[in-house]
């Protein structure tokens, strides 16, 4: 036991950065920011500041690793909402994920947990034609008509309540088709290449088909590298951080001899972790100047219709339907990548669609990742009340920016009953309804 507290704490000294943790002034403006403190009657524990003083004590020899240190860091969404609410600008998100090196490097895990994360980062999260199979195998259970069956027969009940109701709130999943660009944009605005990332490129293919018929429509010329991967994100908060730099430097191989203004993605999530390749690998000497370039480059769909012009294309519009709609922020858009006011100016403009603001809406939905499979009560805690505010604006549509975001605020939708008069859509998707 003893030997192996030594490792961990060896473990902390050398990943998780004694500096960034002495920022912390203790001062607990984080402390209404956190969902987990939140919604775990105001437990110190869970909270960022309780967080990173177990930080220290561990690194520090203070107190040993044991399972409830371990509860805390895993009940941690990672959703950085304690990050602008920080007036010391404590760089909590790079602590969480060092911290959960640190443990992955020491721990022994499992042998089921080490057959999934290889499985998941090896392969399904490294290689997107592992993601494309596995996206087949998902569309050949819903058109073979086996879905219906399985649900038919009740064989679902034996699941996990989120897993039961995340199957039915899985989207149809399109036939992949070899996607072909438009080769008649004359005179571009802006060159653009896009990162269609792994879960939205077979998931949620549609949503990156229609963001390439938006942009094409506002005169921008699209390029999409075929040897662009997974952008590593769920590995970096999963503990694997050199397994998400080999995905950022396979990433940054695949942009880096284009000539386009910008990088455009339509995941939150995403986003975040692209724009911060440069930290990732800012100690590697072959990579740490492109990836800061590649980061200069880096912009969100909603910010890049905003650049284009989409609020005076949304002037001339003659969209009638008179939809109630409601916006929960991506948690990484929102409190890295700092995009807030975008999405909102764009549903605001909208004839014939009334906005209202979701008074909750920069607090975490609890999808986080896959952290609504790895800690499922906690995140229907925070669900099934984000579902009591969404209910509360009387919204027929709630608009999200991150797929996780999207799965999770319809698995919401079911367990509220609210299917027949909500529905949640990516705000590209939205607006391309509304300009068709």
């Amino acid at each position: 036991m003893v030997n192996s507290q030594n490792l961990m704490q060896k473990a902390f000294i050398e990943h998780v950065n004694e500096e960034k943790i002495l920022d912390c002034m203790r001062c607990g403006f984080c402390l209404p920011a956190c969902p987990t403190y939140l919604h775990s009657e105001n437990n110190e524990v869970h909270s960022p500041r309780g967080r990173i003083a177990i930080m220290k004590a561990v690194r520090d020899g203070i107190i040993e690793w044991d399972s409830s240190t371990e509860e805390s860091i895993d009940l941690c969404l990672g959703c950085r909402a304690c990050e602008p609410a920080c007036p010391a600008g404590v760089d909590y998100g790079h602590l969480l994920e060092q911290t959960r090196a640190a443990v992955q490097s020491v721990k022994s895990l499992p042998l089921k947990e080490k057959i999934s994360r290889k499985v998941a980062f090896d392969h399904l999260f490294k290689n997107q034609s592992t993601m494309v199979g596995a996206t087949k195998l998902v569309r050949a259970y819903q058109a073979s008509g086996l879905q219906k069956v399985v649900r038919k027969i009740g064989f679902m009940e034996l699941f996990p309540p989120m897993l039961k109701d995340m199957e039915k709130a899985m989207p149809v999943v399109p036939k992949l088709m070899k996607r072909s660009l438009s080769k008649t944009v004359e005179k571009p605005v802006k060159h653009i290449a896009f990162f269609t990332g792994c879960l939205m490129d077979t998931m949620f293919r549609e949503t990156n088909d229609h963001t390439i018929q938006l942009l094409e429509k506002l005169g921008c010329k699209i390029v999409i590298p075929d040897t662009q991967v997974c952008c590593g994100a769920l590995h970096g908060h999963s503990g694997e951080l050199e397994k998400a730099k080999w995905n950022a430097r396979r990433n940054i191989d695949a942009f880096d001899y284009l000539e386009v203004d910008f990088i455009v993605n339509n995941a939150g999530g995403c986003g975040a972790f692209l724009a911060e390749y440069g930290h990732l690998l800012a100690e590697d000497r072959d990579y740490a100047n492109k990836a800061k370039d590649f980061d200069a480059k880096i912009i969100d769909i909603s910010s890049l219709l905003v650049k284009l012009g989409i609020k005076e294309t949304l002037k001339e519009v003659a969209y009638e339907k008179g939809d109630l709609v409601t916006y929960q922020d991506s948690c990484h858009l929102r409190n890295v990548n700092r995009v807030v006011n975008e999405p909102r100016e764009i549903l605001t403009m909208i004839p014939g669609t009334h906005y209202i603001e979701l008074p909750t809406a920069g607090l975490c939905c609890g999808s986080a990742g896959v952290y609504n499979l790895l800690n499922q009560e906690m995140s229907l805690r925070i669900l099934d009340d984000k579902m009591i505010d969404v209910k509360e604006t009387n919204a027929s549509i709630i608009i999200t920016t991150n797929p996780g975001c999207l799965l999770q605020m319809r698995t919401g939708i079911h367990r509220a009953g609210m299917d027949e008069h909500v529905r949640a859509e990516h705000i590209v998707d939205y607006l391309f309804e509304v300009l068709r």
